[in-house]
């Protein structure tokens, strides 16, 4: 069984503020950093770090050639990455002292996916296989559709959360991993996880779900039987990428034949480290 995640890759520039920007105001940051970061990044890390046999899939700029360099060495395959001219997508990130953060995206090459590279990709996969995704890249339902066909175990993130997501072949996924603010939207407006989880539910009664809550923990719902657990409580600096990180340790604990719970409880405790340290890709903990 191999596992490719075809997702972003960003330039994360990272600034430490006292309190988010508001409208109208400008202020100072504390310190400038710049991570490698972007949830299909992150995840494809998080997946490596938790011992799993990662391959890539995505496209960077031509000139970024220290990014491929950097995921050999955290262990991910970069086989599946093509080079083109558009920019890198890259985030600016605000952290404040209470270690939430705030994003602005440029998608950058993250869009520039081709119908091409998605078949010459996953024609190197097979049956069984899993395939990652998430919705910062382009192409996202045909990734879906051609994963299907081959018979690929689909786990997608909906984040960041957009109106197109509705229409994505949401029945074809085994998993469907997201927070309380991507249920929200997923479920026309559930208010609280009972009434999300039941109307996808009943929406997608073949497909898992798995919905993280944060500071709350995380619930796995499928076939009318649920399975929380709290969440591991840190110094939190910075969240950045605990989503990302909790989705990658799942992933790779699941398959590995733990049982559910087991995976949810490592998923959370790898997240929650990962707030401990600054930045997306390099505060995630190996196993």
């Amino acid at each position: 069984m191999k596992i490719l995640n075809f997702g972003s890759i960003n330039k994360d520039f990272v600034y430490l503020v006292e309190n988010f920007v508001q409208s109208g105001q400008t202020i100072s940051s504390k310190k400038y950093e710049v991570f490698l970061g972007g949830k299909g990044l992150n995840q494809s890390v998080a997946l490596s770090h938790s011992g799993a046999n990662i391959y890539h899939a995505g496209c960077i700029n031509k000139n970024d050639d220290p990014i491929i360099i950097q995921l050999n060495k955290w262990g991910v395959n970069t086989d599946n990455i093509i080079k083109v001219e558009d920019p890198t997508g890259h985030a600016i990130i605000q952290v404040n002292d209470q270690g939430e953060n705030s994003i602005i995206i440029h998608g950058g090459a993250n869009h520039t996916i081709s119908s091409e590279q998605i078949e010459n990709t996953l024609n190197k996969f097979n049956s069984g296989d899993i395939l990652v995704l998430q919705n910062e890249i382009n192409k996202i339902d045909e990734v879906i559709n051609r994963g299907y066909e081959i018979g690929m175990k689909i786990f997608l993130n909906p984040a960041p959360f957009t109106k197109e997501i509705i229409n994505y072949p949401l029945e074809k996924l085994d998993t469907l991993i997201f927070n309380e603010s991507e249920g929200f939207g997923l479920s026309s407006g559930g208010k609280d996880k009972t009434k999300i989880l039941k109307y996808l539910s009943n929406k997608y009664p073949n497909t898992k779900l798995l919905l993280t809550l944060g500071k709350k923990g995380s619930v796995y719902s499928y076939n009318n039987k649920a399975i929380e657990i709290p969440a591991n409580k840190v110094n939190s600096i910075d969240t950045t990428a605990a989503g990302d990180t909790y989705i990658g340790y799942f992933i790779s604990s699941y398959y590995k034949n733990n049982k559910v719970k087991e995976s949810m409880e490592i998923a959370s405790k790898a997240a929650s480290i990962s707030t401990t340290k600054m930045g997306g890709a390099i505060s995630i903990p190996k196993l």
